[in-house]
């Protein structure tokens, strides 16, 4: 198997768990950025071309694995990959962020949802063409935009 390792660290204005936004759409007004390893440089050529990237990154606050869940955005236990839980098995998170500019080996972004330190697995560019779906289903999640924006962590999956 092969292992990951990180090739950065995500740096925001998130310095705790508690009451972080839950998704980018409730840290819009975010601004961070992500330092790449030296090593890695090369491959941000050309990332600047886009105006949203992935940002997939390790979970390294979470100290367990949980197969059900309640999630923020209900009062009923879910299974975890049924969510957006940081208590899944390889703990791996994915926000899409609006990426600013890109200098060096700092890559700016904006919508940032994710705790200042986190270790950085993996950026991919948002191709709307491949990503976008129009016609989907959010299963059990009914929450509205608002109450999206709105909603905050809280100490539940630490």
């Amino acid at each position: 198997m092969h292992t990951i390792n990180p090739i950065g660290t995500i740096h925001s204005p998130h310095k705790s768990i508690q009451d972080m936004p839950i998704q980018p759409k409730g840290a819009s007004e975010f601004v961070g950025h992500v330092t790449v390893d030296e090593k890695y440089i090369e491959g941000l050529q050309d990332l600047d071309g886009f105006s949203h990237i992935y940002l997939l990154y390790s979970f390294h606050m979470a100290t367990r694995t949980e197969l059900h869940v309640v999630p923020f955005m209900d009062d009923k236990k879910r299974g975890v990959f049924s969510t957006r839980s940081p208590l899944r098995p390889n703990h791996i998170g994915i926000s899409i962020v609006q990426l600013i500019k890109v200098e060096g080996n700092k890559v700016f972004v904006k919508g940032i949802d994710i705790l200042d330190g986190t270790p950085l697995l993996d950026i991919k560019p948002y191709i709307k063409k491949f990503d976008f779906v129009d016609d989907c289903a959010s299963g059990w999640m009914q929450a509205s935009d608002e109450q999206v924006k709105n909603k905050r962590s809280d100490e539940r999956f630490k």
